[in-house]
């Protein structure tokens, strides 16, 4: 028997806090950049955004530049209930939980 219980992840809780953890790590993050990290598709990434985060108090805020409504990125501004620790000590799990492999710049 293992001396730590394996954790048992919830993998719409694990999207938001990946998210989440993207947001404040990636160096200008936008839709296109959010998708090539996790291999989601773009309106996955959107409800995220705007359904899944707000409902953990997780305040995120869209910087607009350029004349685009799409020209600008996404800045992470407070975790809400999520452990912005927690997150970063279970990032392994949290992408083994749903099958993401994270490249060098997330």
């Amino acid at each position: 028997m293992p001396d730590t219980p394996e954790l048992q992840l919830n993998p719409t809780i694990c999207r938001r806090m990946l998210i989440a953890y993207l947001i404040e790590s990636l160096p200008k993050p936008n839709n296109p950049a959010l998708e090539e990290a996790t291999g989601w598709p773009r309106r996955t990434v959107q409800d995220i955004i705007a359904k899944g985060l707000p409902g953990h108090g997780t305040l995120v805020e869209f910087v607009q530049e350029g004349v685009r409504n799409n020209d600008g990125y996404y800045v992470l501004h407070d975790w809400g209930s999520f452990d912005r620790d927690w997150v970063q000590r279970h990032l392994a799990e949290i992408c083994a939980t749903l099958g993401v492999a994270l490249g060098e710049g997330a």
